[in-house]
């Protein structure tokens, strides 16, 4: 009998527009049902019951550390999603976010629909620290789904 393990989490790889990126952290891969509660005026018993209501959708956070020749590879990918392109509408796309095994191949995917850049921050500098630079994008999106 072959035992299974989970998946180590820090094997995975980032995708978003045709282009994929190195990033060190990726948080705000989850979501919520909002509870609707309701009791009807006829109800004898005195309680409400609960409902499922609109599911509601985490930013997605991006680390990466920075990179003196993909610095500018890397902000002009995720800036034009802010920007309207030249036929006026904004740019969105599907980001997705791929757990890797051992042969670097997706086993468990995460697609965030119509997802765009909401925030871009550089990183701080600290002429006394010994830490790489990292940059961080923040990212919106209509719909998480989980895909194989």
């Amino acid at each position: 009998m072959a035992k299974t393990y989970p998946l180590p989490k820090f094997h995975f790889l980032v995708s978003f527009g045709g282009a994929e990126f190195n990033c060190t952290e990726v948080s705000g891969l989850d979501f919520e049902r909002e509870v609707i509660e309701y009791r009807s005026g006829a109800d004898i018993e005195y309680h409400k019951i609960k409902l499922p209501g609109l599911s509601k959708y985490s930013n997605i956070t991006l680390k990466r550390g920075t990179f003196a020749d993909k610095g500018r590879e890397f902000y002009e990918s995720w800036v034009k999603t802010v920007y309207l392109q030249e036929d006026g509408e904004q740019f969105r796309g599907d980001l997705v976010i791929s757990l890797l095994n051992e042969s670097h191949e997706p086993v468990v995917s995460w697609k965030a629909a119509n997802a765009y850049i909401t925030k871009i921050q550089s990183t701080d500098l600290k002429a006394d620290g010994n830490e790489i630079a990292i940059e961080t994008a923040e990212i919106v999106h209509e719909k998480l789904t989980m895909v194989k």
